[in-house]
């Protein structure tokens, strides 16, 4: 059966279990993928978390007027409390149940359930939007693109699985067996393409980009460059019109 809440649609099971979003299944309303999302961070992604929060923080640092900001996207607030680190009032928006529900353990900020197509703020009601590996999920991204800036005065900041990585076979391979389900319905950007996605969302727009590289090798020698290759890019949109 369906359900219809606002203007997000949602396909429930017969016990009422949220299972599809966007006409399609997603890991994120599977328990089994949703209560591992804390360990992987701490496991064998925490040196990829370090770097890609120093890459993130250098980007929105740069913008002084940013002192509160909405995380879509937030899981289980794992980037949302690290905002508030670094000075910045945070409040987290998702989509899934399940990862709201860790995030609420976990966090003593304020959470949203919502669809970040639709989101349920004032316009202006933040100083920016960020986006932390949650924005290669949107089927229409043009959309979620125009509601950040409308709920985020001065810009948007992404967090973006970044597609020149050599990683991307490995993943497709996981997938052809049955294995990774959290790349299955992920659509992977490039600093190009997003720039591209960004210039069709905002045509009358006066902003400025900066991006930065990160997810590298460990043994390579530099661990940040302003090269669009490595496993993670930090994409950040001012906007100058404000």
């Amino acid at each position: 059966m369906s359900e219809i809440t606002g203007k997000t649609k949602f396909e429930l099971s017969e016990e009422g279990e949220l299972r599809n979003w966007q006409g399609r299944k997603e890991w994120f309303f599977n328990r089994d993928d949703t209560d591992k999302y804390e360990q992987y961070y701490e496991g064998p992604y925490k040196r990829q978390e370090v770097w890609q929060k120093r890459t993130l923080e250098a980007l929105i640092k740069q913008d002084p007027r940013v002192k509160t900001l909405l995380e879509f996207g937030c899981g289980t607030t794992r980037f949302t409390r690290w905002w508030h680190e670094i000075g910045i009032e945070a409040t987290g928006g998702d989509i899934s149940p399940f990862m709201l529900a860790q995030g609420r353990q976990l966090f003593g900020g304020d959470l949203v359930l919502a669809d970040s197509h639709y989101m349920p703020f004032k316009d202006h009601t933040f100083d920016a939007l960020a986006f932390v590996t949650t924005f290669e999920y949107y089927k229409n991204p043009v959309q979620v693109i125009r509601e950040a800036v409308r709920v985020g005065k001065y810009g948007i900041v992404f967090g973006m699985m970044n597609r020149n990585t050599p990683k991307l076979i490995r993943r497709k391979v996981q997938q052809s067996f049955g294995r990774n389900n959290y790349y299955v319905t992920a659509k992977f950007y490039t600093p190009k393409s997003l720039k591209s996605l960004i210039e069709e969302a905002l045509p009358d727009r006066d902003y400025s980009i900066k991006w930065n590289a990160t997810g590298l090798p460990k043994w390579f020698p530099v661990q940040q460059w302003q090269v669009p290759y490595g496993d993670f890019f930090g994409f950040h949109v001012k906007l100058n019109d404000v």
